[in-house]
């Protein structure tokens, strides 16, 4: 049976797992005062217009600004008098204009979030995307006698013009008064939103996306799931309240946890969560996957390893390709690796094997609720792949940068980064007016320069007629160090310390966490507490051998 279990215990980190059985088959995680942007509506004001770019840079109330191409822009906005077919972004958008826009994609790395002012509010069985009308539709995920009933019960919902929306799988099976009724509270949010945008100026939070666990019941919830099991008061009693609402036939599945077993230590999977952290996941039959990240793409490779229950190379080979295929999809779901991936394969000889492994891969993906794109098994024995980016990846939120190698994986050794920072010493020393060269490096780089390299700095001192002055700094480590030139007009150089002074205290970026500076969502938004009118119409019945299971969307 499959359950959805809810974490919370850790106020810095809430949780949520689906397990099927003890195999964790999805993972999500919300760190405190880090919340995902992704789906906030936001009052904004243009700060730029970039022609170039065909986007616009705004500023809706966080410190770094957001960057909206110009397809994304409503033509309601657009200037009056100019034909919106032909026309350039700096003719229909101008500078401190007022825009409503929603986070389609958050923050990462150098780049600000990208915005759009095409709103979409996801219920549980409807998607209402109200200023869009040529939007809607029948999520691609639905097939044959599902889609034709869906649709029919679609054509009976009520909505003003000018608006679209989408079913969720999660509709499937579902009739229309309880689609409208869902509906019926995206419009009443809706509404809440413009008053709101049309009522304040400036740049400012309007709506905020639901929480982890009101998400996680909406998203991933379907008739699979027998439990939904909660460890603390204040997240059982938000579950409990939204399962009344929205789905009270179900409420009864929403439980509270009380064992002295750890929730997740209870269902073993702590460890499972740990591999999705890990560079190398080991196989079954002793093959291993190594997932890299590059700035381009992601990169995984399959090794045989310790491999060897085949009869023949190829049958080894086949083997750990098809572990590998299921595996590389559950640690995608689980790490939600988005954009390029490619995967490099055992070698196959024969094209069946091949086709099996890319059957395997297609089967396994099934179950993604992200949008999957991928070709076939190439000459090379790569793979191509692009994935939906749903949420910032696993690592993102949990990891920095490596401060000694910069995320490389590698630095230089001692003698290597001392005969570099020897070079450099010697370049500074040769432009003009250079009175002397002050260099912090780290103790044992010192240790080779000062001893090993002695006569080479007293030729740069005397040749070049300048003054080398080398600081050993404990808080350095290779291949991290701080030069600085001094010209002769230089005030410090009549009142030079004692060199031991000199060593200035270096922070470790590991000791300061992103957690212990400000939070990320300063803002608090405006539209709080938006419930439906009534409760949830309950299903009726339906005849003996006519279910069908709902899937979430």
């Amino acid at each position: 049976m499959k359950r959805m279990l809810i974490n919370a215990t850790q106020p810095e980190e809430r949780r949520l797992a689906i397990v099927d059985g003890q195999k964790l088959l999805d993972y999500e995680i919300e760190i405190e005062g880090r919340e995902q942007r992704k789906g906030n509506i936001y009052k904004a004001v243009v700060t730029r217009v970039e022609p170039s770019l065909e986007a616009c840079f705004v500023d809706y109330g966080e410190d770094r600004h957001g960057f909206l191409p110009f397809k994304e822009i409503s033509r309601s906005y657009f200037t009056p008098g100019v034909s919106p077919n032909q026309a350039r972004i700096n003719e229909v958008i101008k500078e401190g204009q007022e825009l409503l826009v929603q986070v389609e994609k958050e923050e990462r790395g150098n780049k600000g979030a990208a915005l759009t002012t095409f709103v979409s509010l996801a219920g549980r069985y409807v998607v209402l995307m109200p200023n869009n009308p040529r939007g809607g539709g029948v999520s691609r995920r639905i097939e044959g006698e599902d889609r034709a009933e869906l649709k029919e019960a679609m054509d009976q919902l009520e909505y003003p013009n000018g608006m679209s929306i989408i079913a969720r799988t999660a509709g499937i099976g579902r009739t229309a008064p309880e689609l409208q009724w869902d509906l019926n509270y995206l419009l009443k949010l809706w509404n809440a939103i413009d008053g709101a945008a049309k009522g304040g100026k400036g740049a400012f939070l309007i709506y905020q996306e639901s929480s982890l666990v009101i998400r996680a019941i909406r998203d991933y919830f379907n008739n699979d799931i027998g439990d939904i099991l909660i460890d603390t008061d204040d997240i059982y009693e938000q579950a409990q309240q939204f399962m009344a609402h929205v789905m009270p036939e179900h409420a009864a599945r929403v439980k509270r946890y009380r064992d002295d077993a750890a929730l997740f230590s209870r269902f073993q999977i702590e460890h499972q969560i740990e591999s999705a952290y890990a560079r190398t996941v080991q196989l079954p039959s002793g093959g291993a996957i190594v997932i890299d990240h590059t700035e381009a793409l992601v990169s995984v490779d399959v090794n045989s390893a310790r491999a060897i229950k085949g009869g023949d190379i190829e049958e080894t080979a086949t083997r750990t390709n098809l572990e590998a295929a299921d595996e590389v999809a559950r640690q995608m779901r689980l790490r939600d690796l988005g954009g390029l991936i490619v995967i490099d394969f055992i070698d196959m000889e024969e094209s069946k094997n091949r086709r099996e492994v890319e059957n395997r891969l297609r089967d396994a993906l099934r179950q993604d609720r992200a949008r999957v794109q991928f070709g076939t098994i190439s000459k090379f024995g790569l793979m191509e792949m692009s994935r939906q980016r749903l949420k910032p990846a696993l690592s993102e939120g949990s990891s920095i940068p490596c401060p000694r190698c910069g995320g490389s994986g590698h630095i230089r050794d001692t003698e290597s980064s001392a005969l570099q920072i020897l070079r450099i010493i010697q370049e500074e020393s040769m432009k003009d007016n250079t009175a002397a060269v002050h260099c912090q490096v780290p103790v044992e780089v010192a240790s080779f320069l000062l001893n090993e390299k002695r006569t080479e700095i007293a030729k740069i001192e005397l040749k070049q007629r300048v003054a080398v002055l080398m600081v050993p700094n404990k808080t350095l480590e290779t291949p991290n160090y701080r030069l600085e030139r001094l010209k002769h007009d230089d005030p410090r150089l009549d009142h030079i310390e004692a060199s031991y002074k000199l060593a200035e205290e270096v922070e470790d970026p590991t000791a300061v966490t992103r957690r212990s500076q400000e939070p990320t969502n300063k803002q608090t938004p405006v539209i709080k507490g938006v419930l439906p009118d009534a409760p949830a119409p309950v299903a009726e019945a339906r005849p003996e051998g006519a279910a069908r299971p709902l899937r979430a969307g």
